[in-house]
């Protein structure tokens, strides 16, 4: 197991070692001692750990410093894109993948100032809407 994992994922988390020490029922100390390597968790605790940092439990013990970083589950990096002149940007081959788009697919963009922007699969989105617009008729419906 790599410790400094342990360190990394928890600082990501925006934890203290004494509110991981809550969550899993041990001392700080305990904590410290499995960052620095001086002890390892039981299978009970980094079962714990694993859903603490929402990673999967490979990605806690079996993350090396040649490994790309381990992110939370389903949370992606997939690296910088820019902008041409026409206002156009390449979607990573990666993130394609992943998330099953394909040339000609649309794609929803939507903002928000303080978070950023957003992109859904246009069907979707509307997959979506029209289910909560059968939900909305029916209730109006019990009225």
């Amino acid at each position: 197991m790599n410790t400094s994992n342990l360190k990394k994922l928890r600082k990501n988390a925006k934890l203290t070692q004494e509110q991981v020490a809550e969550h899993l029922n041990v001392s700080r100390q305990t904590v410290a001692k499995w960052e620095t390597g001086d002890a390892l968790p039981d299978i009970d605790s980094c079962i714990l750990l694993s859903k603490l940092y929402q990673v999967t439990i490979d990605d806690l013990v079996l993350y090396a410093k040649n490994d790309k970083d381990t992110a939370p589950k389903g949370k992606h990096i997939f690296g910088v894109v820019k902008i041409d002149e026409k206002g156009r940007i390449v979607i990573p081959e990666k993130a394609m993948e992943i998330f099953g788009l394909k040339t000609g697919d649309k794609l929803l963009l939507m903002g928000d100032e303080a978070q950023g922007l957003a992109m859904v699969k246009l069907n979707s989105f509307l997959a979506a809407t029209a289910e909560i617009m059968k939900i909305i008729k029916e209730t109006d419906k019990e009225k």
